[in-house]
């Protein structure tokens, strides 16, 4: 059994951190961040998504970068804070904020990919990881222009990347998360199959 399943917090700690985690991870930064800037509800607008990529289709791209930095950050800063409570509970606080981003109670749990909070998750749960992930996402990213190909590659690979550098506990966190991350890609995967999904700068098909 992995050693993160059995944490020597006491259970209201860890209800308590897991509670604070999803309620942070569940700001929807895309959605606040648009209205801000008086583009609507980007919900209405592109895929519907509240990530980053999506954002990016109101032409505003550093809306689009902010929305990236801010839904890392939130990941990290779970992991983060809850790691400095004790050191067991950052596992449990790095997956309810990826799971709030993904289902936040706001929206009535019609939520993000996940993928940049996942991001954020990995580097503060271990930099290497973290940096490999984001280094593979970037890079399939880059020679093919399609966001939601690099997510799904970066995710297959980040249990690779933390089972080399980091110990059990976030190889498992990295196992689950790259489940969630694919499954809340399941209609991106259709649209792959058929080389109909659409790619970064270019009109959606």
């Amino acid at each position: 059994m992995l050693e993160f399943l059995l944490p020597d917090a006491p259970v209201g700690t860890l209800a308590l951190t897991v509670a604070l985690s999803y309620l942070l991870g569940s700001i929807p930064f895309g959605l606040v961040l648009t209205r801000l800037a008086g583009l609507g509800d980007i919900r209405q607008i592109g895929s519907g998504n509240i990530g980053a990529t999506n954002v990016l289709r109101t032409g505003n791209r550093v809306l689009a970068a902010l929305t990236m930095v801010l839904d890392s950050g939130k990941g990290a800063a779970a992991a983060l804070v809850a790691h400095g409570v004790a050191p067991d509970l950052a596992p449990f606080a790095a997956l309810a904020a990826v799971l709030g981003h993904m289902f936040p109670v706001w929206l009535r749990f019609q939520g993000g990919k996940g993928v940049a909070a996942a991001a954020g998750v990995y580097l503060a749960l271990s930099w290497p990881v973290g940096l490999c992930t984001l280094g593979v996402w970037l890079a399939v990213l880059l020679a093919t222009r399609i966001s939601s190909l690099s997510a799904l590659v970066a995710a297959l690979l980040s249990p690779l990347f933390a089972w080399y550098f980091a110990g059990p506990d976030v190889t498992a966190v990295a196992a689950i998360l790259a489940v969630l991350v694919i499954l809340r890609h399941k209609d991106n995967i259709g649209r792959l199959r058929r080389g109909a999904e659409a790619k970064i700068g270019a009109g959606k098909k």
